[in-house]
């Protein structure tokens, strides 16, 4: 997904772009999108389903555990051990040159599991993985057709000094979508480890998600005038003397030629900021759950996140207005502060002062959304809006490079000095390198009007 991102972003905000439709630049490209990625999600459902059942005609049980006599000193409590049976015998397994039938870590039975299952189902079944991988690429590409271009619309339609706002809502939006897939996945009992496969079918799930984007591209569809509501925001730019460089006559660039000198310098690091950031907080993020259970010993491991998810979607619209107040890199900046802030209170964490990471995700989490709210508004204000597609891929190419080398980098990290002493130190140096690059952007920010922003979101 990410690598694919890379290239093809930056391509459809360009191919957007271009585009001159009854239905406007945006609205094709998420109407086809949407609808092809929602059809054929649905066949990753049906893959899994034909390789589920190769799975049970070899009578694989799911991981199971056990919960021996033994009292694990550090917690006090009796140590859980996992396992997995094939025709109702528990299999031996290997980690580290030695034979195991029961281990305390049950990602690593899921592993030992898997690769059985990938020697004696998937290879013979190999077409099962072929048509996994097809469909998957024709769902990754179609998702990767409309967001760059659903994303530019935001700032086709809405005034410049309204832009931070109306991120804020998007974010917003992101954030209830992720929390209600969440939801989904946790009530179907898919994140359970030792969930009875013999009757588990993610084809629901599948589809419930692929009827919802439906739903919403319906709404959409109706209520989203397009081209209506892109020449009236023109109209009122003018009228309100906001500085736009709107105009069909400009040659669409890729490279930033339309750019002067020290706009293009600003551009460069924002985008280094976004890497910065990504880097920071993808490696923070992708690997708490771990860290709350094998470093801190927190049974519920989800709820760091979960606590990291509520405190940004509380925050996103109340930065938004503040962002309006005092400006958008003073914000990111002290979003920047709140965030690393947040990483050095997760440092001091511990199983005997497990709270701490509660706190520390919910202080990262107002960063987050601090920084997430102003960074794509200020690109956007850098671009013109002939090429703000293309300048919206470029800002998405950043953040998905960022979350393809931070595994890589934080992982070899943490394999060498251990995860302890790596995930928040990390995090803290990445975030505090992005302070400096933010701090030399000197552009971004919307032309100040003489009209008040509460008076524009009036009328």
């Amino acid at each position: 997904d990410n690598i694919l991102a890379l290239f093809l972003l930056p391509l459809f905000g360009r191919l957007s772009d271009r585009t001159n439709s009854k239905m406007g630049k945006r609205k094709p490209y998420i109407l086809i999108g949407t609808i092809i990625a929602a059809v054929v999600f649905i066949g990753i459902g049906f893959i899994d389903k034909y390789q589920m059942a190769a799975v049970h005609n070899l009578n694989i049980g799911p991981v199971l555990d056990i919960t021996t006599p033994n009292i694990d000193p550090r917690t006090g409590k009796n140590i859980v051990e996992y396992y997995f049976e094939i025709n109702g015998v528990i299999q031996e397994f290997t980690v580290n040159g030695v034979s195991y039938t029961q281990y305390v870590k049950p990602e690593v039975v899921s592993q030992a599991r898997a690769a059985f299952i990938f020697e004696n189902v998937t290879k013979p079944n190999w077409y099962n993985l072929a048509g996994f991988i097809s469909i998957l690429f024709i769902v990754l590409l179609a998702m990767c057709s409309f967001r760059t271009p659903a994303v530019s619309l935001m700032p086709d339609v809405t005034l410049k000094p309204l832009r931070s706002k109306a991120n804020a809502i998007i974010n917003a939006m992101g954030t209830i979508g992720g929390a209600i897939s969440l939801g989904l996945i946790t009530f179907i009992g898919t994140m359970k480890p030792t969930k009875n496969y013999d009757t588990f079918n993610y084809l629901p799930l599948f589809a419930v998600i692929s009827l919802a984007m439906l739903l919403m591209l319906t709404i959409f569809m109706v209520f989203v005038k397009e081209t209506e509501w892109s020449d009236e925001m023109r109209r009122e730019s003018l009228d309100l003397g906001i500085e736009t460089e709107e105009t069909e006559n400009i040659e669409v660039g890729t490279k930033g030629e339309k750019m002067s000198p020290e706009v293009r310098k600003s551009f460069i690091l924002i985008l280094s900021s976004v890497v910065l950031w990504f880097f920071a907080y993808n490696a923070a993020t992708s690997k708490i759950a771990v860290y709350s259970t094998d470093v801190l010993y927190i049974t519920q491991y989800s709820i760091p996140m979960i606590v990291a998810f509520v405190s940004a979607l509380i925050a996103f619209y109340p930065v938004g207005i503040v962002s309006t107040k005092i400006g958008r890199k003073i914000t990111i900046m002290g979003g920047l502060v709140i965030f690393v802030i947040g990483f050095v209170i997760g440092a001091f964490a511990s199983p005997d002062a497990q709270w701490l990471i509660y706190i520390a995700m919910a202080v990262v989490g107002v960063g987050w959304a601090s920084i997430n709210v102003n960074s794509y508004p200020m690109v956007a204000e850098m671009s013109s809006g002939a090429n703000i597609g293309v300048y919206t891929g470029y800002y998405y190419t950043a953040s998905m490079a960022a979350q393809i080398f931070t595994p890589m980098v934080s992982g070899a990290l943490m394999t060498w000095f251990g995860m302890e002493y790596v995930l928040f130190p990390y995090a803290i140096f990445f975030g505090l390198a992005a302070m400096v690059t933010m701090f030399f952007v000197k552009h971004g920010e919307p032309k100040k009007i003489e009209t008040p922003v509460e008076e524009i979101t009036a009328e």
